[in-house]
């Protein structure tokens, strides 16, 4: 993407492959930081005698935070440079994570702590979201949407590693040593911090447009086209990925955790083998018509989910489409990169801050939708079904797939 600079390293032994390998390393920090705090609201709520009301303002505040340092990131990329904000991202979500199990403990006001250490992994799980897409872009790989899917993919392992790993540790520990959970998670972007403080980076000169700000790319309707595009990817994949343990409980009639194991953790599963697929098979198949047909999938996954009279085909459908929707933001990204190849960081910066507004707004649509009609998941579910179909409608309007899918290699 654009012409690439290499800093001088003096670990000559780390290569970018080792680069690579931190960047996904910093896709399962962010795993982490959104997926072990949710696992946990409930013990905040029974340990703190926190109300749920407060709660749901963690929620809130990361939600707040993270669309914040997604715009921010290319003014300070661009700065500071990406090695110390890559640093950054690491350790502060490893902070934030330390502070999950120290800070309610050590202030007056539990609630505090908890809110402190939600906005430490807020920053660094948005510095990290904003940063390593463009870091393994600016890599000298030869295929960039193979490389994207492989990046991507380890936040669903990231998330699937935090929900059985937690999930066991609470059923042999008890839930009073829940404390240790995010301390002992924290070891991992500890560690990372030190390893993105040694690997070569690659740093993007993005030319004119990356020099300029984000003006010259907002000017193109194009570039809004791809950022609405980000929105109905987010939307499309957590619309679903976040009702998937209530359907999961609701069809097998099982307990929150294996509700948890059954829905997320299958959905998450899916949707990484999806990613791995496409890095594997990327030299055979066109990346954009692959798009097309992964939002197709969407479509008839989520009216399988919705209409369907029988519990199990609902929870087929609710997997299947963590398969279908595994290369929309990923993929996305990669079209987007290719098609402005001197975006550099504000691209990425301001995908990921609408890919964020789409995981926000299409949960609530269906959660509001659900409490319209006296709690019924299955209509919100129904109405979310024009998330992945709208998305499909963009991208035959993109080029039915043809000088769209011409990605850098």
């Amino acid at each position: 993407m654009g012409v690439v600079i290499f800093e001088r390293n003096k670990f000559m032994k780390l290569n970018f492959r080792h680069t690579v390998t931190a960047c996904c390393l910093g896709s399962v920090t962010l795993a982490i930081s959104n997926n072990l705090a949710p696992m946990l609201f409930l013990i905040f709520h029974e340990s703190f005698d926190i109300s749920l009301a407060r709660i749901t303002l963690l929620i809130t505040a990361n939600f707040i935070i993270q669309l914040t340092v997604d715009f921010l990131a290319a003014i300070l990329a661009d700065r500071l440079g990406y090695r110390p904000l890559l640093m950054a991202s690491a350790l502060l979500a490893a902070l934030g994570l330390v502070g999950y199990g120290t800070l309610p403990f050590l202030l007056d006001n539990a609630f505090l702590g908890l809110l402190l250490a939600d906005v430490l992994c807020a920053i660094g799980g948005g510095l990290g979201e904003a940063l390593v897409s463009p870091t393994v872009e600016a890599c000298p790989t030869k295929n960039k949407a193979a490389m994207m899917g492989f990046l991507h993919s380890f936040y669903c392992w990231g998330t699937m590693g935090v929900i059985l790993l937690s999930t066991a540790f609470l059923a042999i520990f008890g839930k009073d040593a829940w404390w240790w959970l995010p301390i002992l998670w924290a070891i991992l972007p500890f560690a990372n911090t030190v390893f993105l403080g040694l690997v070569p980076l690659p740093t993007l000169d993005g030319g004119e447009e990356a020099g300029a700000g984000v003006r010259p790319l907002l000017v193109r309707p194009l570039f809004w086209g791809f950022l609405v595009m980000m929105l109905l990817a987010g939307a499309s994949e957590l619309s679903m990925s976040q009702w998937a343990s209530a359907f999961a409980e609701a069809g097998l009639l099982v307990s929150k955790s294996v509700g948890d194991l059954a829905g997320p953790c299958l959905f998450a599963c899916l949707m990484g083998l999806a990613r791995v697929f496409y890095a594997k098979m990327s030299e055979r198949i066109d990346l954009a018509r692959f798009l097309l047909a992964s939002s197709g999938l969407a479509v008839l996954s989520y009216l399988l989910c919705a209409l369907a009279n029988s519990p199990a085909l609902s929870l087929i459908g609710c997997a299947v489409t963590g398969l279908a929707v595994g290369m929309l933001w990923p993929g996305l990204l990669s079209l987007a990169a290719a098609r402005f190849p001197r975006g550099g960081t504000p691209l990425f910066s301001l995908c990921a801050l609408f890919g964020d507004l789409g995981c926000s707004l299409g949960p609530t649509l269906v959660g509001l939708a659900a409490d319209a009609r006296g709690g019924a998941l299955s209509f919100g579910l129904l109405l979310a079904t024009a998330f992945p179909l709208a998305l499909a409608v963009f991208l035959l309007c993109l080029g039915k797939g043809k000088s769209a899918g011409k990605c850098e290699k």
